[in-house]
């Protein structure tokens, strides 16, 4: 299977041809260089996870993976499920992509601003941890076993945390990422 091969693809016009591109998808994956590629065609980038760290700045708190997931579900419950998209809607002024998208009420938010479109990226769980390992972030893990734990967490945890799995199905385009970053670029070109 190569890099970035598309699962399934509801773009009616080509991936930069929108004005709001979301990106959700699992912990490793690559959301982070897709974005990095759609900040090179000219979009400006808004986290819902920078969103957190900003609140954990805050409160004088670290921003490991537990704070950041306890933090934004605590945002969720208090304000609503669709909280940290409003936080980060309105850092919007242009083209932009935001990253971090993982509650639907999130993407019902941000689906009602002007040409949204969601991208999932997704690999296989032995790529994404060897990734989190070399990134050197604080990820509150240090085995595969941990990694998938915290993950299952994420993926089904209520209306007002974290909803990863029914992010990804949600998705209008879902990216495989399992290879080079030349093939991600690649593929990403090929969706325009």
């Amino acid at each position: 299977m190569s890099a970035a091969l598309v699962k399934k693809s509801n773009l009616k016009k080509g991936l930069s041809k929108h004005r709001l591109i979301g990106l959700t998808g699992t912990n490793g994956a690559g959301k982070g260089e897709v974005a990095k590629f759609l900040q090179k065609k000219g979009f400006d980038y808004v986290s819902l996870s920078d969103v957190i760290r900003e609140e954990l700045k805050s409160r004088g708190l670290e921003a490991s993976r537990d704070n950041l997931i306890a933090c934004g579900n605590e945002l969720r419950e208090k304000f609503g499920p669709a909280e940290l998209a409003r936080r980060a809607a309105a850092k919007i002024n242009r083209p932009t992509v935001i990253d971090s998208i993982r509650n639907l009420r999130e993407i019902d938010y941000l689906r009602q601003l002007d040409d949204f479109v969601l991208v999932a990226v997704d690999a296989p769980v032995e790529i994404r941890f060897e990734r989190v390992m070399r990134r050197g972030r604080n990820e509150s893990v240090c085995s595969l076993a941990d990694f998938i734990a915290k993950e299952e967490l994420e993926k089904r945890n209520g209306e007002t945390g974290q909803q990863l799995e029914a992010c990804l199905l949600a998705a209008d385009v879902l990216i495989i990422n399992d290879s080079s970053l030349e093939e991600l670029w690649q593929k990403l070109e090929e969706l325009g």
